[in-house]
């Protein structure tokens, strides 16, 4: 689905009257193109005294071929700048060894000139410590003042820039290539504000150029919209794929799996012997679980009928519960395994006329952090990842006026694409991603929606 106003915004004649009239003016965002081969594609600034920024150090030329320091003989890099550049495309600061409120001045040291160095686009990183694993209140405090740092600074940076907060865990060091790989390249295009833990993870990639070789995908609700893309970004990866939809779906279903060299499998996930017609249909195991199969029945509570209501929470919430644990018996979902269930931020902040679906959606990230204890015995994961405004068939019925506010309330002003969701869900089922469990990314372009 097109959006007139983001193409007119970066029109020639769109951009003179934009800035004439002050409104708004959305870059359209860079996301990830095949062939490309580093995840930065421009110069990396990377400050901060701790452990974490000798860390990144290590691997950073292979994230780009342009690295700077803020300061002459900073780890062992080129003094970057302002006033000489180069523009900085990606911006990495270690905040972890920040213990004392005096020292958090050295995040506007550090950004304050960087900022005014920024191109078209850039990605910022911070990197902190879990507050609840630091003993001293102090120190607790500091660290949790990071989050609204760099929330703020997401709405702060525009130009289609996008700012993370990481707390690395004990061990968690050893997975941050992974991350960052993921959020300083375009393949977080529609990802900000977010704040995640980063553990210990005994598994790793071994090609960064198909991290997912080797690995077996199962995707509910493939057909179309954001379970197809789904299906082509973890193809794209290495992973070979099952995707699954309803009967009346199969042509769509059959043709998408041929061209991905999958395999298509029409199942009505809610049918009494779902569970078992799965089981029988994957004697070989999976490694990989995206639960994307979901409905909107939208009435306000006070029409809501029983079948609006019942239907959401069936295809929603139970089938994925159910098939989940089917599969865990079964064993069909091997050890060292990931799943992913996609949620919403409707399930986070709520929605008017969207009680059923908004339910259904905050349980989908329930089970995510009811389940994480358990899998994490066997070594898997399970994560949630909750878009925001994605322009899909089913965005596009939304009425004109309630359709342009959902694209513009966020801090990148315009709506995601199916390959946003896509490329979080490809993240998360990386064998490093096990690094996280429980957890809940949004998709959203830093809505402020339950921001």
């Amino acid at each position: 689905m097109s959006d007139p106003y983001l193409a007119f915004a970066n029109s020639t004649a769109g951009r003179r009257l934009v800035r004439a009239l002050g409104l708004p003016a959305p870059l359209r965002l860079e996301r990830w193109q095949a062939g490309r081969n580093r995840p930065v594609d421009g110069a990396l600034l990377l400050g901060g005294d701790g452990p974490m920024a000798s860390a990144v150090a290590g691997f950073a030329n292979r994230l780009t071929d342009a690295l700077f320091a803020p300061r002459d003989g900073q780890l062992e890099l080129p003094r970057w700048t302002a006033e000489h550049g180069p523009q900085l495309k990606a911006l990495v600061f270690d905040a972890s060894q920040l213990s004392r409120f005096e020292q958090l001045i050295e995040l506007r040291d550090f950004f304050q000139p960087a900022f005014k160095g920024l191109g078209k686009c850039p990605r910022v990183v911070l990197l902190g410590r879990a507050p609840e694993s630091l003993k001293d209140p102090v120190a607790a405090s500091v660290q949790r003042a990071l989050e609204g740092f760099s929330r703020s600074l997401g709405k702060e940076i525009r130009r289609g820039g996008s700012v993370q907060l990481l707390y690395v865990g004990k061990g968690g060091e050893a997975q941050l290539e992974g991350a960052l790989r993921f959020f300083l390249s375009p393949k977080s295009a529609y990802v900000s504000g977010q704040v995640l833990r980063l553990n210990a993870c005994g598994e790793q990639v071994k090609d960064w150029s198909r991290p997912l070789a080797g690995k077996k995908a199962l995707v509910t609700g493939a057909s179309r919209g954001i379970g197809a893309a789904i299906a082509e970004t973890l193809a794209r990866d290495g992973a070979e794929v099952v995707l699954l939809d309803v009967p009346p779906a199969q042509q769509a279903l059959d043709s998408l799996a041929a061209r991905l060299g999958g395999r298509g499998l029409a199942l009505d996930i809610c049918a009494a012997d779902a569970a078992s017609q799965l089981v029988a249909a994957l004697p070989e195991g999976i490694d990989i679980l995206v639960h994307n199969a979901g409905i909107t029945r939208d009435k306000t509570l006070a029409k809501m009928s029983d079948e609006f209501w019942n239907s959401v929470i069936g295809v929603n919430l139970n089938a994925p519960q159910v098939l989940t644990q089917a599969l865990l018996d079964a064993g069909t979902l091997r050890d060292n395994g990931r799943v992913v269930l996609i949620a919403s931020i409707s399930g986070i902040a709520g929605n008017l006329g969207q009680t059923n679906y908004a339910l259904s959606k905050a349980g989908v990230i329930g089970l995510a952090q009811a389940w994480a204890p358990t899998l994490g015995k066997r070594g898997i994961s399970i994560n949630a990842v909750a878009p925001g405004f994605i322009e899909t068939q089913m965005t596009a019925a939304i009425p004109l006026t309630i359709r342009e506010a959902g694209r513009r309330m966020n801090s990148m002003g315009q709506g995601g694409l199916p390959q946003d969701v896509a490329e979080a869900v490809a993240w998360l089922a990386q064998p490093g991603s096990g690094a996280l469990s429980a957890q809940v990314l949004r998709v959203c372009g830093q809505s402020l929606l339950g921001a």
